[in-house]
């Protein structure tokens, strides 16, 4: 089975808080990181990891976050050839605030 994926390709940029903040309140996290995200990403990761031929199609920023899907996606034996860097643009970020 072949399985072509056209979707986002996102970082999500992770903290961990006691709480969920009150609107407008700031709140300081005790553990911060990134996990690679993105809708489109993680189903042809998912695709991948089954055992499907998966190729990803999609945009990500000439950065090193773009750099980093890039190479995560080859790792995982995902044709690259349809995702695009662009020049000057930052890819694409999830802020995900993780309440304990």
């Amino acid at each position: 089975m072949a399985v072509v994926v056209f979707g986002s390709i996102n970082m999500d940029l992770v903290v961990r808080a006691p709480r969920l903040p009150a609107p407008g309140e700031t709140l300081t996290g005790h553990e911060f990181f990134t996990a690679p995200g993105g809708k489109g990403a993680n189903q042809a990761v998912a695709s991948a990891r089954l055992g499907a031929a998966t190729r990803m199609i999609g945009r990500v920023g000439d950065d090193v976050f773009g750099g980093t899907w890039r190479a995560g996606l080859a790792a995982d034996h995902i044709g690259t050839r349809g995702v695009t860097s662009c020049a000057g643009v930052s890819s694409g970020v999830a802020l995900i605030e993780v309440n304990d």
